[in-house]
């Protein structure tokens, strides 16, 4: 079969499971028909490869990737708070943030203020960040709502421009992410209204996948978690779970005995909790930049979880609080150095095993024949180069579909 297109880079960081070696240091290139990838190999490509109508491009001192794959951001939302910065370098905790008002009731304040059209063009803003970073798919939450209205518009936002760029948006409902001040103190309340009221309509016009519960101390109790988690299960949502962010609260125990895609944050996961996620064969999600970002000193335990036998998943958390960035490739930087984790890991974190957590691991995530035609060339001719070399944007080119939709920096 003739290609369309076919790529050939110094390196080629095939990322896929069913390899040996997941890099080709050597040299290697990718053919793609059609938007999809038929073939990966070492070495240069076969005459059969090439027609009248193939292009070929030679980038011999590029590394070549899957796309990258953003595994949990909170893309739809009103507002910054970089007015909380004194209140976080003081060392006041989040929780306590929180209650006076802060955290994420503030962005919640901001978001219902903002129509869907405003609350778009503030998010399509961050998605040509992400895609000129690599970025080709993203999962996007809500739970900047907290009520009917803005749930529903949040989530339709981020279901409309899936369609109007290039950066695919697999959606996850989160109307359980924290208690808004019309429920304060009524969590039995807000409860009730989300699974009554709001849940039924997110599934039945398909506006959500996915759903997922901040289980956290002074937010929603393991208990009340897997109430909602095992209603939502009823209605069809997949399960993801903010888990053992802040103190240990068994969220990572939570996530395996429901079967959960995946669990994420996880600074405070228990042993067991780890054991029980490997077992079941839970994607641990981590975000080194919220631990950078929160200053907690502390990052979940990534190569625990790997030694243990758990898939790593690696994400941005992109949200206004507590990791307002849209830039993968600054959270290798810190999945590196605050975890340890290898630039091998780092990107099977970003693509392969973060397809994994999103449940697209058949179609995206790395370079195989027969998935989607998402790649990266890197500046670099090794993948280690673009975690060692921090601060800068290292890419050159973005193909989405077999298409490029970046080239020299800028979005075609």
């Amino acid at each position: 079969m003739k290609a369309d297109l076919i790529i050939k880079a110094a390196c080629v960081v095939t990322c896929d499971e069913n390899r040996k070696e997941h890099i080709l240091r050597n040299g290697g290139y990718v053919a793609i028909k059609d938007g999809i990838i038929t073939e990966v190999g070492e070495g240069e490509p076969s005459s059969g490869l090439i027609g009248a109508e193939t292009v070929v491009m030679d980038r011999k001192e590029e590394t070549l990737t899957p796309g990258l794959i953003d595994s949990h951001t909170h893309l739809v939302h009103g507002g910054s708070r970089e007015n909380e910065l004194p209140m976080k370098l003081m060392g006041v905790p989040y929780l306590e943030i929180l209650k006076q008002g802060g955290g994420i009731l503030s962005t919640v304040k901001n978001t219902r203020t903002m129509t869907k059209e405003a609350l778009k063009e503030k998010a399509r803003k961050s998605l040509k960040q992400m895609l000129l970073h690599g970025t080709t798919t993203i999962e996007a939450k809500s739970g900047y709502g907290l009520d009917f209205d803005t749930e529903i518009k949040c989530l339709e936002a981020a279901a409309e421009l899936d369609g109007e760029q290039p950066v695919d948006i697999v959606r996850t409902f989160m109307g359980a992410h924290a208690i808004p001040v019309e429920y304060k103190g009524n969590t039995r309340g807000y409860m009730d209204f989300m699974l009554k009221e709001v849940m039924p309509v997110v599934k039945e016009r398909n506006l959500a996948e996915f759903m997922d519960v901040f289980c956290e101390h002074g937010v929603f109790s393991p208990e009340e978690s897997e109430e909602l988690f095992l209603a939502g299960k009823e209605m069809g949502f997949k399960l993801k779970i903010h888990a053992d962010e802040i103190v240990p609260l068994q969220g990572a125990e939570l996530a395996a005995k429901l079967g959960a895609v995946s669990a994420d944050h996880l600074l405070a996961a228990s042993d067991e909790g780890i054991e029980m996620m490997s077992k079941a064969g839970v994607t641990a999600t981590v975000l080194p930049g919220t631990s950078f970002y929160l200053m907690t000193g502390k990052f979940a335990r990534g190569r625990d979880m790997i030694n243990k036998g758990v898939r790593v998943a690696i994400a941005t958390d992109y949200n206004p609080g507590s990791s307002p960035t849209e830039n993968l490739q600054q959270v290798m930087t810190f999945a590196c150095f605050g975890m340890k984790l290898t630039p091998e890991e780092i990107f099977r974190g970003m693509t392969i095993n973060a397809a994994h957590a999103i449940g697209r691991e058949k179609e995206i995530g790395s370079l195989e024949a027969g998935k989607k035609a998402d790649l990266v060339l890197f500046q670099c001719n090794n993948p280690e180069y673009v975690v060692y070399h921090y601060g800068i944007n290292h890419v050159e080119t973005v193909i989405k579909d077999g298409k490029v939709v970046v080239d020299k920096g800028q979005i075609l």
